[in-house]
């Protein structure tokens, strides 16, 4: 059965950055998906906003080369690509000059039917005065959203800096904190494999699962942005993403699926966090940075070499693996294994439960001894969830015991194309469903549990631990886990 997709009422979409590379990248290719199936039509206006001297037609052909070089041929429509960028309208504007913001007052229409939404893909510095703007010209009524991209801060003084500047604004219930891994379609799947489910949420708990690890691997190195020096994987990755994964694992199944039921059982968990300070900080933590390698042809920079000379010697980690605890009764004593890298082996993101031993084997003549179950839940690539499990080998000879996995391959079972998160995502946003977005109390919560590690780093006086390019981490990564007598799921375990 295909998907039905569900029109959304028509709306005036203002990409504050507009020319930058999530618009061209992310933004566009995934409003024209949605545009092609039918959720909505030109009735709907998407304004760009940016200081570069640009027009409506530029603009539109901007449009038009995003969607050629980032949607799948199979998908592009000459017809459809031109109906799709005459939605498309520009304004030049310097948000931080008052003056600026006259020709944004023709571009809005003035009808209520209209959703109006404010997408800031601009540097959060930016995000307090556009707020304040856009409440002084008021063009935030009351149904009006603002979507808020990461980072939100750097700490926690400064999320909460960013969001009481934008709160003066815009109700809580009006703020789109923007996590795009909420929206993958094997985080949905999550959900559903938990709650919709009876054979999981019995056995969800410290009595049968002996831990939990949550790994998001990137391939490509940080490059030459100077955002991620300002940053590390720590705060780029762990404080947001990952924790995040780590709240939908581990909450507790939801009264309803409205946002704040939803909302309100993740930052339980999150508040359920254990401190990783002082000797635990030492032992369950480990920072890594990547250095270069050549292989015949083929060489790849470290880390410190992609750097400016300025910046040269800096401690930023490009790697972490942590091992964190959720101090409630469904979780007490199992660890969560999380860690995220640069320059690792491979690009994956995945979620792994292992379930406990069994208590007692009873094939004492068996051949193979049987291994415990473990469900793999693939974010990307090749999304679909995995559960391995022991069976007898077929045929004659006694009992041989053999550990397959039953597996559900999205691409295979579905055959269809996996919607991108920023599909659901800014539709979500027209429709008024807070549900895959973060809260304030979420936000700053995170912070909480992420500021004294970084505070304990930054102060440390040792380098973060090298590793080569293209291995999974430094071997700290692997003695965190394999003293507790365990293992990290790795690729060839498929």
């Amino acid at each position: 059965m295909s998907s039905q997709y569900i029109p959304v009422p028509p709306f005036d979409y203002v990409v504050f950055g507009a020319t930058g590379d999530l618009t061209r990248r992310k933004l566009i290719p995934a409003l024209y998906y949605r545009f092609r199936d039918g959720q909505f039509d030109e009735r709907s206006r998407i304004i760009g906003v940016s200081r570069s001297k640009w027009d409506d037609k530029k603009m539109r052909e901007v449009a038009r080369k995003s969607v050629e070089d980032f949607v799948d041929k199979d998908f592009l429509d000459k017809e459809v690509v031109e109906r799709f960028v005459s939605c498309f309208y520009y304004v030049p504007n310097d948000v931080t000059n008052e003056k600026g913001w006259a020709e944004l007052d023709g571009k809005l229409r003035d009808d209520k039917d209209i959703v109006r939404a404010f997408y800031l893909a601009v540097a959060p510095n930016l995000f307090a005065p556009i707020s304040n703007y856009l409440t002084k010209k008021c063009y935030c009524h009351k149904d009006a959203r603002v979507v808020l991209e990461k980072p939100l801060g750097h700490d926690l003084a400064s999320s909460i800096e960013i969001n009481d500047a934008v709160g003066a604004a815009f109700s809580e219930d009006q703020v789109y904190r923007i996590d795009h891994y909420l929206g993958k379609e094997t985080v949905q799947n999550l959900l559903a494999l938990r709650f919709a489910n009876t054979m999981f949420e019995p056995i969800w708990n410290a009595a049968h699962i002996d831990h939990v690890q949550i790994t998001v691997a990137e391939s490509v190195g940080a490059g030459t942005r100077g955002y991620y020096d300002d940053s590390g994987a720590l705060r780029d990755m762990i404080q947001n993403h990952i924790l995040q994964l780590l709240c939908l694992v581990a909450m507790e199944p939801p009264a309803s699926d409205d946002a704040n039921a939803l909302r309100d059982e993740k930052l339980k968990v999150l508040r359920a966090l254990k401190p990783v300070v002082g000797d635990d900080l030492r032992r369950n933590s480990v920072r890594g940075q990547y250095r270069g390698v050549r292989s015949g042809s083929v060489e790849v920079a470290s880390y410190q070499d992609e750097l400016p000379d300025d910046k040269k010697g800096s401690h930023t980690e490009t790697f972490v693996a942590i091992k964190a605890e959720v101090e409630n009764w469904r979780w007490a004593g199992v660890p969560f294994y999380i860690r995220t890298g640069k320059r690792l082996a491979t690009r994956m993101s995945e979620i792994v439960i292992q379930f406990s031993q069994i208590p007692h084997s009873m094939f004492t003549r068996a051949q193979g001894a049987p291994q415990a179950n473990k469900l793999v839940i693939r974010l990307q690539p090749d999304e679909g969830v995995k559960l391995f499990m022991m069976i007898k080998d077929p045929g004659p000879g006694g009992m041989r015991l053999r550990e397959v996995n039953l597996n559900l391959s999205f691409a295979e079972e579905f055959e269809q194309r996996t919607p991108d998160a920023y599909e659901r995502l800014l539709l979500d946003i027209i429709r008024g469903n807070q549900t895959l977005f973060m809260r304030r109390d979420e936000l700053e919560a995170a912070w909480k549990w992420v500021d004294p590690i970084r505070q304990a780093w930054d102060e440390a006086p040792e380098p973060p631990q090298p590793y080569t390019a293209g291995t999974w981490g430094p071997t700290g990564s692997i003695a965190l886990i394999e003293r507790d007598g365990r293992t990290w799921h790795e690729e060839s375990d498929y």
